[in-house]
């Protein structure tokens, strides 16, 4: 298969398995249809022919069916064991004994760990002792994920003391883990399923937990000291670095990246950093380089310097976690040392292709994981895009060069699948990546890693090599920090299609072929040819070439291990990050490479070629970037965000208006600091922010907080830290709390306009939707006199609000209560609602807010309240406390919609609403049995949709 089999091979099988993960039943059947008719065109394209074709098919086919036959296996078994459904297991009630199978993850009043159960005894109830006929169940096996809420400070020190391996005993309840309730949500259940876990076992205090240390030797027994090591050296490195370095240094050193702070995490990912954060195939460069340096002073010869590291890369990565970025490096390492060993070619491709089959082999589900993903993908890409970028810095110093080259090949590799997973990119990646990759990498892990060594023989040795580290790190934090701090570089980017992907990357890469075109007088590749030549290509009448250096795995030539290696080439990179060259004259899609057009020049047809080329690269961008929106329609998005409250608009004309923002409500933990969480749950950052982005929203057109309840403006803190906001609505009070007034300051410090809602308001975001609002009432908010008045009655002063789009009409209604539904329905009744209109005075202030051209006068029979509407957002959740049988009569909606937390603790909605709503003979949407509900409305049809099913909920 033309020099490089095993590269084709693997692609077709992950084409396998990728195809069998996203399509199911008659589709997959037609798809691999469609793959057996196509896919012998393109590999005669590329000239493969013959059996080889018959071969990669069963590649194909093999990925699937291997895809396949691992999912159907992987079921949960407890359904049949305790002979009953899913949904009745939850909440079923039980002791356990096992085995604890992972690091125990220590997070405030939390201790989560996976366990693999071996026995179960039922229970009557989750705190009961055994029912009477209650029998033990052997032979069960099952994993699960152990959630176990700690009920005193001291229980952090016994979970502590939890180990892998050991033999465990338990009693919780089972619990379902949480799905995806939001379009394009985060799905926890599937996440799991890939960890082979079905169940959560969720325990209350650690004196439900007895745990005996295992007998014996065992493979959890190399799992456990590992564990126990790794502990030790974040233990160590808390010694030599104080926070927030030390969280920094252990992600850095060890891939221990649960201890770094939150904001300073969120930093580098804004950047596009938090490559640095885990350990990757540059730590893994960093190693064999520093362990083949050691071995060649101490004289050792080069064939037992490559045995012996080639022995100690299964332990760094066991040591450094695990990650299949981590596993992957190694096992490319370990298959190049050991050719190397032998004097056999290297080449890269056919080792990054060996090193996917095996991780597949053994766990298919490596496909999805994003580590793997963007692992293979930067690696590849460093291999096949990086020859032809590298001559764009030719004309750069080489370091320079190779730095320069790397970055840039590494950020178009990983782009597409950053917008796919993050859903945004960073403008200024480019030249953080530039300038801090090399200092982190070459400077900084190095002066830690040594600092961690001497530790353990005299710490004030280690102290003077930490006290660089910090003033290093000091800088990288000051320098992302103000890269941050720079407005306008961080562009949002809607989740894109894979086809997108895929065509971004052709388009690229013809690009820089023909781009080459005209560049035949410069040598393409910086690297040694050596590196990653064909196999056929590495022999000459039928002897192998010699062998070089570690070209790729680490900056140390076999030169310096074996004084009559032959020495790389002036132009070998040296950058670590740099990964395996790319060679001169192949390629791994063609049977010329790369270098094919070194010795052409560029003429007419190819400039025109490039221009196009170019041109439909801006224009796919262009078109990604744009937020997707059908023609003139209109949606109405009614999230799922748990126990709260958030909408969002997207009007016809493609306006974007966000209702509420949901909000965490903390019960007494900030009493007891121990409780709270390294990185605390906020359904803002957490749910609201990623929607937002998911769904392209560049900015918010406007931000309409209904009232100062924690668990409606709670979540707009981090809405308007990471989304531009046009404009800020409210109700003209505040409630008092901190996170109101720092929610406040936040809209004044960044000059967002600020409106207080008053009844007679009008809002026109386009010519087809108009909000009209209608409470709370101005003269009773006047009346205090103050300009922000306090009001402790947040619920009964929400704005509401109709709102007309496309022909339709729906009523916003906040949390108020029945109180305010009377006034309001007096105020229409007698007619100074509709008067309200026309006599607002554009000129009144509240708060030191103007009322600018966007509210306009209303007077008139055209801008009277609809007495009929075709959709009502149901007050308070479904609350007792308002949707009185008058003010459903009123409006005679013929849906309704309920914004509530699936099994929340306030009983909404309340059984009496539901009885009165279904009497007004309205339909019935929930977000705690639905999930998000979306509702798109052009020319005055509504469909709706929503994210669960009835069975799911």
């Amino acid at each position: 298969m033309k020099g490089r089999p095993l590269l084709v091979f693997t692609v077709c099988w992950l084409c396998g398995s990728g195809m069998a993960c996203v399509l199911s039943g008659w589709s997959l059947i037609v798809g691999m249809i469609g793959a057996f008719v196509c896919l012998p065109l393109l590999l005669r394209w590329i000239d493969i022919r013959g059996w080889s074709i018959l071969l990669l098919i069963g590649a194909l086919v093999g990925g699937a069916v291997h895809w396949e036959w691992n999912d159907a296996r992987n079921r949960s078994s407890l359904p049949d064991i305790t002979h009953t459904t899913a949904e009745d297991l939850d909440g079923y009630a039980a002791t356990l004994e096992g085995t604890l199978m992972s690091d125990v993850r220590i997070d405030g009043d939390r201790a989560d760990f996976e366990m693999q159960v071996t026995s179960m005894l039922p229970l009557s109830d989750a705190s009961s002792a055994p029912a009477s006929e209650a029998r033990t169940v052997p032979n069960v096996r099952e994993r699960l994920m152990v959630q176990v809420r700690l009920a005193e400070e001291e229980e952090q020190q016994v979970a502590a003391g939890w180990k892998r391996g050991d033999t465990i005993t338990l009693t919780g309840a089972f619990a379902l883990p949480s799905e995806a309730r939001n379009f394009g949500g985060f799905d926890y259940r599937n996440y799991l399923r890939t960890l082979h876990i079905h169940w959560l076992f969720k325990v209350k205090g650690a004196s439900s937990v007895t745990t005996v240390p295992p007998e014996g030797l065992g493979k959890l027994n190399i799992l456990r000291w590992n564990d126990i090591v790794r502990h030790k050296l974040g233990a160590a490195v808390e010694q030599i670095f104080p926070e927030p370095h030390a969280g920094y240094m252990k992600g850095l050193i060890i891939g221990m990246a649960n201890d770094i702070n939150p904001d300073t995490y969120g930093q580098f990912s804004q950047l596009g950093l938090t490559h640095i954060l885990a350990i990757s195939g540059t730590h893994v460069a960093v190693y064999v380089a520093s362990l083949l340096l050691l071995l060649s002073w101490l004289r050792l010869t080069r064939e037992t310097s490559l045995t012996i590291v080639l022995l100690l890369i299964p332990a760094y990565v066991l040591l450094s976690g695990g990650s299949p970025s981590v596993i992957r490096a190694g096992i490319m390492s370990m298959i190049g040392l050991y050719m190397a060993r032998r004097g056999l070619a290297r080449d890269g491709l056919q080792m990054i292709s060996a090193a996917a089959l095996l991780m597949m082999w053994w766990n298919p589900y490596f496909l999805l994981s994003v580590s793997f993903q963007l692992s293979f993908l930067v690696t590849a890409g460093l291999m096949i895009y990086m020859p032809l970028i590298n001559r764009i810095f030719s004309s750069w110093p080489k370091g320079l060069a190779a730095t320069a080259s790397v970055t840039v090949t590494a950020q178009l590799i990983s782009f597409p699948v950053t917008i796919l997973y993050f859903n945004q990119f960073s403008l200024l990646s480019f030249v953080a990546n530039f300038l801090l990759v090399s200092l982190i990498s070459a400077i900084v892990l190095p002066l830690g890693t040594v600092a961690l060594i001497l530790s353990f023989l005299w710490m004030p040795l280690a102290k003077p090599l930490a006290w660089i580290a910090i003033m290093l790190n000091k800088l990288t934090f000051a320098s992302v920090e103000w890269m941050n701090s720079l407005p306008g570089f961080v562009l949002i980017w809607a989740t894109p299609s894979l086809l997108w992907i895929s065509a971004y990357y052709a388009v690229l890469y013809a690009l820089l072929r023909f781009l080459h075109r005209g560049r035949g007088d410069q040598p393409i590749v910086q690297g040694t040819e050596e590196d990653t030549a064909p196999l056929q290509q590495r022999y000459v009448g039928g002897k192998p070439k010699a062998a070089i250096g570690l070209s790729g795995l680490s900056s140390v030539s076999s030169q310096g291990l074996n004084k009559g290696g032959s020495e790389a080439s002036p132009g070998s990179m040296t950058t670590l990050s740099a990964s395996i060259a790319w060679p001169e004259y192949t390629s791994a899609f063609a049977a010329r490479g790369a270098g094919f057009y070194a010795g052409e020049r560029m003429n007419a047809f190819h400039k025109w070629m490039c221009a196009l080329l170019a041109f439909s690269l801006v224009v796919g961008l262009w078109w990604a970037y744009q937020t997707p929106q059908p023609a003139g329609t209109g949606v109405v998005q009614f999230l799922d965000i748990g126990q709260g409250d958030s909408t969002l608009i997207t009007t016809p004309e493609g306006k974007h208006i966000l209702i509420d923002g949901g909000g965490t409500v903390q019960f007494g933990k900030s009493e007891q600091s121990w409780k709270t969480r390294r990185d605390p749950y906020e359904v803002g950052a957490k749910v609201v922010v990623p929607l937002l982005k998911k769904r392209g929203i560049h900015r918010l057109d406007a931000v309409i907080v209904t009232h100062a309840d924690q668990d409606h403006a709670g979540g707009l803190q981090a809405v308007l830290e990471q989304i531009p906001v046009e404009r800020f609505m409210f109700n003209g009070t505040t409630s008092g709390t901190a996170n109101f007034e720092k929610l406040l300051d936040t809209v004044i410090d960044k000059q967002i306009p600020l409106y207080a809602i008053r009844q007679g308001m009008s809002y026109a975001p386009d010519g087809e939707t108009r909000l009209h609002f209608i409470y709370p009432d101005l003269e009773k908010a006047m009346a205090t006199g103050e300009r922000l008045p306090v009001s402790e009655h947040q619920n009964h002063d929400s704005v509401v609000f109709v709102l007309e789009m496309a022909g339709a009409s729906l009523l916003f209604t906040g949390d108020m209560d029945a109180a305010a539904e009377q006034d309001l329905l007096f105020m229409i009744q007698d007619g100074s609602l509709a008067a309200s209109f026309g006599q607002y005075d554009a000129d009144a202030t509240l708060v030191d807010v103007t009322i600018q051209e966007m509210f306009t006068r209303h007077s008139g029979e055209n801008h009277e309240v609809p007495v009929t509407i075709d959709v009502l957002k149901v007050a308070h959740h479904g609350s007792k406390t308002s949707s009185t049988e008058a003010w459903l009569q009123y409006w005679n909606a013929s849906a309704s919609v309920i914004s509530a937390g699936a099994n929340n603790t306030y009983g909404h909605p309340n059984p009496g609403v539901l009885e009165r709503l279904v009497e007004s003979g309205t339909e019935i949407y929930r977000t705690d049995q639905m999930g998000e509900v979306q509702m798109k409305i052009k020319e005055g049809k509504i469909d709706v949709r929503y994210k669960l099913t009835m069975d799911d909920s």
